[in-house]
């Protein structure tokens, strides 16, 4: 894969330190269940909800969750993974773990070149 498919490593950073939070992995993991509104979340992960509010605002405004008002009461907000989103975020992991991105390549430095160090 070209270098201009590959993910920037702090585009990849910041979005496995989003993920890294035990609790929006544990949301997310929740919403690949499915849609659910927030106290569904709240109950089924025995958070509060403005706990569960906070997170579930951290990963929309990251663009990995939709959200969708109820049309007969707008005050209800469902939230569903975004999968163009999920699919473009593991399109970038296996672009960085690919084994075939490993160079073969010696050290410039060590006890066996003459690197002046």
């Amino acid at each position: 894969m070209s270098d201009a498919k590959r993910p920037s490593v702090s585009d990849l950073a910041a979005m496995l330190r989003l993920l890294g939070d035990p609790t929006r992995l544990a949301i997310f993991e929740r919403l690949m269940q499915g849609v659910q509104c927030n106290c569904e979340i709240g109950d089924n992960l025995g958070l509060p909800m403005n706990l569960i509010s906070h997170h579930l605002r951290i990963l929309r405004k990251a663009g990995l969750v939709n959200t969708e008002r109820d049309l007969s009461d707008r005050r209800w907000v469902y939230y569903s993974v975004n999968p163009q989103a999920l699919a473009q975020l593991r399109e970038a992991l296996w672009t960085f773990l690919d084994p075939a991105q490993i160079q073969a390549r010696q050290p410039g430095c060590g006890p066996r070149m003459e690197c002046g160090r």
